[in-house]
């Protein structure tokens, strides 16, 4: 069993004692903490906050109890019930709440899940936020609501709908386009709440035949749920019999977006984000972000436009973050999330999709000769153990002083950018771990960059 205490929440294993995985004690004690922040810091004067739920079998359970400690707590919940990541931080702003709590382990298998935490915007916690919600629980810092104080529970199931329909609304959205296009999609959905979500929305953008694979949300994962190309076979092995133009993937709580391309094989979820970015600053001209350990062709995309790319450290809060300070119409992360400010500062599968489909449907390609417009690159991932007697961060900063002449950034571990390829290294807060990430034209060279830092790295230890 396993529970991982970070800044946005608390994800574990389902089952076991208390505080070895997420049992309902944890619950409670997370929930309560969390309430207790909001109380002590909240400025918008909302008794209410907003919880949501993908369809993991324990869903239904954790929601129930989350709803009764913060009703126990004396805030009153807005529960949305079904609902994606991006749903429920839109839900957030809709109701004028205080904070809202996602129950996701996203991308993790069944037998997990999570409580994420979001601020008053619909947005995750900051660092030092999410530190004293820690504290909070560790102390049992809490005091619950007497019988005359109670918090109440209201039930509101239209934000799927509401999210929709702000998405047809924005400008860059063609539906007439995509329409005009008569284009068949297929979706796997790893049977979770995109089975609901995304086939409704291709519904409203005027897609007419819908293939679905895994979109029945019982929670029962059709696979592991990571949209990553090992766990994509069927869709893939689907899409090679020529049966539909594009095939789209979404994690459980629907904020990464995988593309499949009409011969089977992947856009790679890299290019996601750089092919809805090359769409939006085609026709609103600004700043983009992304994270350290993202592909580089979103920068050469940006400067393509004649516009300006900046890199955040990894972590959704840390791109939407740079984003503000930057004013970036577009951004996300290398994973397949995409941050459209125009509508919310969150990732949003939903809004990843309209803005693909329109750019496809105006360009009148395959995706396969869309994908071949971009820069190639291809980014290999490895790690290096550490043994315990190894100290982090002076192995960090050894890499430092060894590549002093190359172009390093350093706000989160080490990168370092050569002309043509790149290598980041960064700590794992949960492992015992240096994660290696490294960026070439090939995965060849991506590899053998890798494997040739963790040799460099191991003479410097």
């Amino acid at each position: 069993m396993s529970l991982i205490k970070s800044i946005s929440g608390i994800r574990g294993t389902i089952g076991g004692r208390a505080g070895d995985g997420l049992s309902p004690l944890d619950i409670v004690k997370f929930t309560s903490a969390y309430a207790t922040y909001m109380r002590r810091n909240s400025t918008t004067g909302s008794n209410v906050i907003v919880v949501g739920r993908d369809a993991r079998l324990s869903g239904r359970m954790v929601l129930n109890v989350v709803v009764g400690t913060l009703t126990g707590m004396g805030f009153d919940v807005v529960n949305i019930g079904l609902a994606t990541t991006p749903t429920t931080e839109l839900a957030v702003v809709g109701e004028k709440a205080c904070g809202g709590i996602i129950i996701t382990a996203s991308h993790n298998p069944k037998q997990w899940n999570a409580l994420k935490l979001l601020n008053e915007n619909g947005e995750f916690l900051t660092d030092a936020q999410g530190k004293e919600v820690l504290r909070l629980a560790e102390a049992e810092d809490f005091d619950f609501a007497d019988v005359d104080h109670l918090g109440r529970e209201q039930k509101n199931y239209t934000y799927l709908r509401r999210h929709i329909e702000a998405v047809l609304a924005l400008p860059l959205v063609d539906v007439q386009a995509i329409r005009k296009a008569n284009f068949t999609v297929a979706v796997d959905a790893v049977n979770s709440v995109g089975g609901v979500a995304i086939p409704k929305l291709l519904e409203e953008l005027g897609v007419k035949k819908v293939e679905k694979l895994f979109c029945d949300p019982t929670g029962n994962f059709g696979h592991t749920p990571e949209p990553i190309p090992e766990n994509l076979t069927a869709i893939a092995d689907f899409m090679r019999q020529g049966k539909a133009d594009v095939g789209f993937v979404v994690d459980p709580d629907v904020d990464r977006l995988a593309i499949i391309m009409e011969n089977g094989e992947f856009f790679v979820e890299e290019y996601t984000l750089v092919a809805v970015a090359d769409y939006v600053l085609s026709h609103t001209p600004g700043a983009t972000v992304s994270n350290l350990s993202s592909s580089r062709a979103l920068r050469d995309v940006t400067q393509k436009h004649g516009c300006t790319y900046t890199a955040a450290a990894v972590g959704e809060v840390n791109v939407t973050t740079e984003m503000r300070r930057t004013g970036a119409v577009i951004g996300g992360e290398g994973n397949g999330g995409v941050i459209y400010p125009k509508l919310h500062y969150g990732r949003d599968a939903l809004v990843g999709v309209a803005l693909f489909l329109s750019l496809l449907a105006r360009s009148g390609m395959k995706v396969s000769e869309l994908k071949k417009t971009y820069p190639q690159y291809a980014i290999a991932k490895t790690k290096l153990e550490l043994k315990p007697e190894m100290d982090v961060d002076a192995i960090l900063e050894a890499v430092k002083k060894h590549y002093a002449s190359e172009n390093l950034t350093t706000i989160d571990g080490v990168k370092i950018d050569f002309d043509d390829s790149w290598v980041h290294l960064r700590k794992s807060n949960t492992e015992p771990i240096i994660r290696i990430y490294s960026e070439a034209h090939t995965m060849e060279q991506a590899e053998q960059l890798g494997e040739d830092m963790k040799r460099i790295v191991a003479s410097l230890c």
